[in-house]
Order: C-alpha cells, then structure tokens, then sequence
C-alpha cells in the first residue's frame, strides 16, 4: 500500500488557549468517513503511524459510552505496548462526535476532542478535530511527542481504506 497522502494535514496550536487542532480533508462522503472514525474495525485499522498494530478491547460508540484499544508493534524485540481510553460524550451521525482521549502513561492528562466532519462539493468531506488540554505545557508535550508522524501517516492510511470503501 501507498504513504502518499492525497491531501496536506494541517496541525495547529492555538497562541491563547491550549488547543491543538488538526484539518484535514477526504476524497470520500462524510457519512463514511464519520463511520471510519466510530466502527471499531475500521477505526483500528488507520489510526496511528503505519508501524503500529490496534485492538479495540472495548467500544460502545453511543453518547454516554466508553472505548479502550491497545497498540503494540509486531516485532517481539521491541517490546513496545501501550493503551488508550476514553468516554464517547456525543456521537451525532454524520457530523459531530465529542470525546475524551486519554494514555495510560499519562492517566491525569485527558484532552477533549471534539470532531467535526463537514461535507463538502463532490462527495468529500473536512475533518476538523479540535482537542482540548489542561495546560499549554501539556500541549507542547504532545506536539514534540512526534504525535504528527502518527496522524499524518494514519490518515494517509485512511485514504486507502476510504477509497476501498467507496469502490
């Protein structure tokens, strides 16, 4: 499969507020991207760098429900293994979805995300993810944690499957 990505990733932080807000656009209708981002399989599939595998070990896409998946490596030498957990706050098919974000190394660190998946003219759509986090020095934690790498190749990822999807 291909890492090109058909459109740029932008990743942003605000000056006043600890934000980080990441837009991104894709060549597919946003009732199918808004399914890729709250279907277990699909969303396991794309989400982080391409050199991690994810497991949903929980999911309950419904407002007032909560999610958990752990990422791993496939190399047995790397040792590399992590989880991450969160509470769904409002799933509104196909246009909005709130939620909290959490690492377990990092369990007083929760951000709230909130999705937006705008449609656009020719069956495309925008994402806009707006996270919130509780200091700026928390927010600068996660922007030099290499977290970009992660986004922009999961959802070059995704690209792919949205195309597969849409064929």
């Amino acid at each position: 499969m291909s890492t090109q990505a058909l459109h740029e990733t932008e990743i942003s932080a605000a000056a006043d507020v600890p934000t980080i807000t990441i837009t991104r656009e894709f060549d597919a209708p946003r009732e199918l991207v808004f399914r890729a981002w709250t279907e277990p399989d699909l969303a396991m599939e794309w989400m982080g760098p391409r050199s991690i595998k994810n497991e949903a070990t929980h999911w309950d896409c419904r407002r007032g429900g909560s999610w958990a998946y752990r990422s791993w490596r496939d190399d047995p030498d790397d040792g590399f293994e992590t989880s991450f957990f969160g509470s769904f706050h409002e799933v509104r098919a196909p246009e909005r979805l709130v939620q909290t974000f959490t690492w377990e190394g990092a369990p007083d660190g929760v951000s709230l995300e909130t999705i937006t998946f705008e449609e656009l003219p020719g069956g495309r759509t925008r994402c806009v993810a707006v996270s919130v986090v509780e200091s700026f020095e928390i927010r600068d934690a996660i922007l030099s944690s290499g977290m970009d790498v992660g986004v922009k190749e999961g959802y070059a990822y995704l690209d792919e499957i949205l195309a597969g999807l849409a064929s």
